[in-house]
């Protein structure tokens, strides 16, 4: 059982933690960077190398996690999260702001990792309740991240900074502490480039996981584009709401999800099936995007948001789940660092892409990001295909 699963309750934890770090940060990133003179181009930048950085790294982490084990490079990639979090908190110029962020996408490694753990300790009947429970660890800690940020910046603009590095830190020790390697084929996977470009793009084509590589793709760059990008210019300039309220919906969309990843994935999973499920909750999620595109007052919004809440936290909980049944047991490393990869090339073409829309229409990022999810709807029919031989490629 997946509650008794220790393994799964410290990744959950070290996840929640994790993200606590990573919840205080990103409500300040934006205007502490201000403080050292960047312009809106160098603070797109400065977003934008964290997933640069976060897309070279995570299939080298995962393929190295496959080959040394899943502890060691959890241990390594969450002490480069903490040192990056201390460096943006005493960065003497604009330059160290740069390096923390390319440090931490460097190491950006625990999360595939950490997934790779789950699929390590877990048969396949528990995975989409042991993934939903680290994306609700992940939403736990987002939800309280920003509330922890908002109580601690007017002590100083590094004080949620500094805080966030001890909490990950904590990580570490839990991490030292109480996870044992799981890993069982250590060493067992093929040789090959830790970084191969043309076999990212050849995965693609893969017949196990290509089609669900590419919905992880095309899902998160409609995600960036719509939510990420899309989501405040309309808030601010179309419903005409104020930060804090901004504030609270995006409290609220992370509740949601935290609710959905804890009892909905694991329920709907078990009475339809993953398949199913998967393709339900990507037809209900462009639904939503189109709703919210529609919206003309701040209740409907809402409406909207919730119901894109529910169904994207299931999208995002069983893409692994589907990709970790859909590869062989010596690649879950690898082939988590992998979906990663494509996560981070969506995260960076999306919001590039809803800031060019944007300049047309604003609400349009919305009906572009429901079409691309509705593409990936119509894909999800080719996924967990039966017959295929799993090879230990990645």
């Amino acid at each position: 059982m997946v509650k008794n699963n220790r393994n799964i309750l410290i990744i959950a934890l070290i996840a929640l933690v994790n993200m606590l770090g990573y919840g205080i940060i990103i409500p300040i990133l934006y205007a502490y960077s201000k403080k050292y003179g960047l312009s809106d181009f160098q603070n797109g930048l400065l977003f934008a190398i964290y997933s640069i950085c976060q897309f070279i790294s995570t299939p080298i982490i995962g393929r190295l996690s496959d080959k040394y084990g899943r502890r060691p490079m959890l241990i390594i990639s969450i002490i480069g999260t903490a040192i990056s979090f201390f460096v943006m908190a005493f960065a003497p110029s604009a330059i160290f702001l740069f390096i923390a962020r390319a440090l931490d996408g460097l190491t950006a490694g625990n999360i595939p990792v950490a997934f790779a753990v789950i699929s390590d300790s877990t048969n396949m009947e528990e995975r989409p309740k042991a993934f939903g429970l680290i994306g609700a660890a992940f939403s736990f800690g987002f939800v309280f991240g920003p509330a922890i940020s908002a109580l601690t910046v007017s002590l100083g603009s590094g004080i949620p900074f500094i805080i966030a590095g001890i909490i990950t830190i904590i990580a570490v020790v839990m991490t030292i502490l109480y996870l044992p390697e799981t890993n069982k084929h250590t060493g067992e996977v093929k040789q090959g480039k830790l970084f191969d470009l043309s076999r990212l793009w050849h995965t693609l084509f893969d017949p196990n996981v290509g089609i669900t590589f590419l919905i992880s793709l095309i899902f998160f760059l409609a995600f960036s584009c719509a939510i990420i990008y899309g989501f405040q210019p309309f808030t601010l300039n179309i419903l005409h709401i104020n930060q804090s309220q901004n504030a609270i919906i995006f409290t609220l969309f992370g509740i949601v999800g935290l609710i959905s990843q804890t009892f909905l994935v694991g329920y709907f999973s078990k009475k339809l099936g993953v398949k199913k499920s998967f393709s339900i909750a990507l037809l209900c999620t462009a639904f939503s995007l189109v709703l919210m595109f529609f919206a003309n007052s701040l209740f409907f919004f809402i409406g909207a948001s919730l119901i894109l809440g529910v169904f994207n936290s299931i999208v995002q909980t069983l893409i692994p789940t589907i990709i970790s049944e859909e590869s062989d047991a010596k690649s879950q490393g690898s082939i988590m660092g992998l979906n990663a990869s494509y996560q981070s090339i969506g995260m960076i073409i999306g919001p590039i892409l809803g800031g060019i829309i944007a300049t047309l229409s604003i609400p349009a990022p919305f009906i572009v990001g429901s079409f691309l999810v509705f593409i990936c709807f119509i894909f999800s029919f080719q996924v967990l295909q039966k017959g295929i031989k799993r090879e230990t490629a990645f």
